[in-house]
């Protein structure tokens, strides 16, 4: 009898020590107002400015963040803020330049911070934690349209020419970029990354998969002219800097297959044996 009353008290004091465990855990948070005003500061916007304001908290990943969404002068809103940090995770309204002309949005992501605790899903408490520029108050980046802008002129088609599927402005590796993907009538795919102060293209991927390839009847193409023909996409570079080199298959169509490192930039592609037509492209800087 000793022996049970003993467990019993054992087991109450589990019981209790979770509980304070999760209340204590729930007291770290910053709390809802705090949320909300992070939320609106990010998005230049006071409390009289905005309507349909809401605030609840949800779980991804392991990680709680509160929700904020409200809408001002006709544009809706949406924040995801960190309940440990106060750290913005990602952001969703008007931004840019882009958003005055158009009234579309860009999607804003933002990384979130490591953490010396993976138990808790956020940044540590004991380090200080520095919220990255939310592109809604800065005039510093190009803008979406300009992204959109400068994607076409790489590509050398017009904006009549090609179907957009998004526009994104990502945080990644260190730097904002828009990552700009659109398709042609003839469904060849691109996907590009432009810096978003700049303009300057980062990296870019080409897929033109949907394409008709011709017949073997019709012959193909040597390898000589395969390498020219990914040399011709790369100003400057010679035979030498064709690193990777070699004939391949799919689904029975045959295709050479290489890989160009020029200018510390590296590029693969894949050619029609048959047609010379480039399937794909990819370039995005070397990494040594």
């Amino acid at each position: 009898m000793r022996q049970k009353t003993l467990l019993c008290i054992m087991g109450l004091s589990a019981v209790l020590f979770t509980g304070c465990s999760g209340r204590q855990s729930q007291m770290n948070y910053i709390g809802a107002e705090s949320a909300k005003q992070t939320a609106l500061e990010a998005a230049s916007l006071s409390e009289q400015e905005v309507s349909s304001i809401s605030t609840d908290m949800s779980t991804r990943n392991g990680l709680d963040y509160y929700r904020i969404c409200f809408e001002a002068a006709g544009q809706s809103y949406q924040y995801n803020v960190d309940a440990l940090t106060g750290v913005i995770i990602c952001a969703e309204g008007p931004t840019g330049t882009g958003s005055s002309q158009s009234g579309q949005t860009d999607l804003v992501e933002v990384e979130q911070p490591k953490t010396d605790n993976p138990g808790t899903g956020g940044a540590s408490l004991n380090q200080p934690v520095k919220t990255p520029v939310q592109d809604s108050g800065s005039e510093d980046y190009i803008g979406e349209e300009e992204a959109r802008r400068a994607a076409l002129e790489h590509a050398g088609l017009e904006e009549d020419q090609v179907t957009f599927v998004s526009s994104v402005l990502e945080f990644d590796d260190g730097q904002w970029e828009y990552d700009v993907e659109f398709y042609t009538a003839n469904y060849e795919e691109y996907d590009y990354e432009i810096d978003a102060y700049t303009g300057a293209v980062i990296s870019f991927d080409y897929d033109a998969e949907y394409y008709s390839p011709q017949t073997k009847d019709s012959g193909t193409i040597t390898t000589e002219q395969a390498k020219q023909l990914a040399l011709d996409q790369v100003p400057g570079a010679a035979e030498g800097d064709i690193r990777k080199f070699k004939v391949d298959t799919d689904d029975g169509i045959l295709l050479y297959e290489g890989k160009i490192i020029y200018s510390g930039m590296e590029y693969e592609f894949e050619i029609d044996a048959y047609s010379g037509t480039i399937r794909e492209w990819s370039a995005e800087p070397f990494a040594r």
